[in-house]
């Protein structure tokens, strides 16, 4: 069902009641999980949602109110709260709305078969890449395999004359496995997430990246407390960039509670680091053609050979700080606000194939796990627990676990001194193997 005219009539509705200028945000979504143990299906949950976000702005003041129930008795109640809310709150110059009518071309990020595939089909491959997972004996346990996907359609419309929708869709499998010597288990995780079911990775390779996994870290050995090299593998890498990226919010650095408060146009990191946010990419999972509120994506870097260029904005922020928006409103479904978030943020590639700059390393912990909270946003604070494996001489010598590694995020980022060419940028958030020169480790 098309509900763009219901989000305009809900728009005319807001004004009639008082409202300065209102956004009506309507979703409509599709979600099925089917979770796998041991061959047997232990849940499959389908469930379709729907409803309505009302934002308004009254004499200055902004207020939000949102239903689940579209049905226009429910529909005016939420109107008539939005607007009671907004004559209570606080009135900020810089409450507004957008005003751009583009959208973006994206390609690429609705798939129209992942409904039309059997249900029968879709328990098979997670039953699949459980029984492959499990195939070598050296794997004892199975945590399970999980199979989800959503469909969802959005339609924006405002008080400025936006009208706006787009569908998305999205699907991905899992599976965790241990592996088993004697009294020692190591667990194994693997995931494959992608716009199209036809896109995702074949069974036998999600399932051997997850044996390969749990297996490479059975039978850890001791270290000592000690500073070395740090290679930062693309599955941990949101740990040390992902304070990173909320340093970058707009609002953060306004609050001054960002370690990147006036660093624009410094140097922040090392040379080797070039950050990207692309809401553009084309079969991206965070690809859209519009953010939260209705502004174009884009394609942005944020840090370019080291220095930082610009921050995120969504409307309100930018205006707080004479920026425009970036496109960066993120919204959680219809009964959130808008706030601030990246679409695809990738680090670029380097020209060092990984293999090299495993054997580049004469000693150093390659990072597998990373317990805690990663860079501290506002302090630029690091310290977490670790495990991964330990290279010697540029080969891997054993596993270790139990670890922990400190620093500073301008210690991390300007330690950077190697960056891999591989990078796997079907993920949300997508990074090369790197290394950080050398960082504080804590063993024994």
């Amino acid at each position: 069902m098309n509900h763009q005219p219901l989000a305009q009539q809900l728009v005319k509705k807001c004004l009639a009641r008082g409202a300065d200028a209102a956004e009506v945000f309507v979703e409509s979504a599709r979600h099925l999980s089917i979770a796998i143990r041991n061959g047997a299906v232990e849940t499959v949950e389908e469930a379709a949602t729907a409803g309505v976000g009302l934002r308004v702005i009254v004499g200055g003041r902004l207020a939000f109110a949102h239903c689940n129930d579209l049905r226009p008795a429910a529909l005016d109640s939420a109107v008539a709260r939005a607007i009671e809310f907004g004559r209570v709150t606080t009135a900020d110059p810089s409450n507004a709305l957008p005003r751009d009518p583009g959208v973006t071309a994206v390609e690429g990020i609705y798939d129209p078969a992942i409904a039309k595939v059997a249900m029968a089909s879709k328990i098979d491959l997670a039953q699949t890449v459980e029984k492959l997972a499990m195939s070598d004996p050296r794997i004892a346990k199975s945590a399970g395999a999980n199979y989800g996907e959503q469909e969802s359609e959005v339609w924006l419309a405002n008080s400025n004359g936006l009208a706006k929708s787009y569908r998305s869709s999205g699907c991905g499998v899992d599976v965790t496995v241990v592996a088993v010597k004697g009294d020692l288990q190591s667990p194994g995780n693997e995931s494959c997430a992608r716009r199209f079911f036809g896109d995702l990775l074949p069974p036998a390779e999600i399932a051997g990246r997850a044996a390969k996994k749990a297996l490479e870290r059975l039978d850890p050995r001791p270290l000592k407390t000690q500073r070395a090299a740090v290679l930062v593998d693309p599955d941990v890498v949101w740990p040390i960039l992902g304070g990173l990226l909320a340093a970058l919010d707009g609002e953060a650095v306004l609050q001054g509670a960002s370690f990147l408060a006036g660093q624009l146009g410094r140097s922040v990191a090392s040379g080797l680091l070039t950050l990207v946010d692309d809401g553009t990419r084309p079969r991206g999972l965070a690809s859209c053609p519009f953010d939260g509120e209705g502004v174009p994506t884009q394609k942005r870097t944020v840090v370019a050979g080291g220095v930082l260029q610009g921050f995120l904005y969504n409307t309100i922020v930018g205006q707080r700080a004479g920026q425009a928006s970036t496109g960066n409103a993120a919204r959680d479904g219809f009964g959130s606000l808008p706030g601030i978030g990246a679409h695809n943020f990738s680090m670029s590639a380097g020209a060092t194939p990984a293999a090299d700059v495993v054997k580049a390393t004469r000693r150093g912990l390659w990072l597998k796990e990373v317990t805690g909270y990663g860079i501290d946003a506002v302090n630029g604070n690091f310290s977490g627990g670790a495990a991964g494996l330990w290279i010697e001489n540029g080969e891997v010598a054993f596993p270790v676990r139990g670890l922990t590694i400190a620093g500073t995020a301008r210690e991390m980022l300007e330690g950077i001194d190697l960056v891999g060419s591989e990078i796997d940028l079907d993920r949300h958030f997508a990074a090369p193997l790197f290394r950080i020169r050398e960082m504080q480790i804590g063993g024994e």
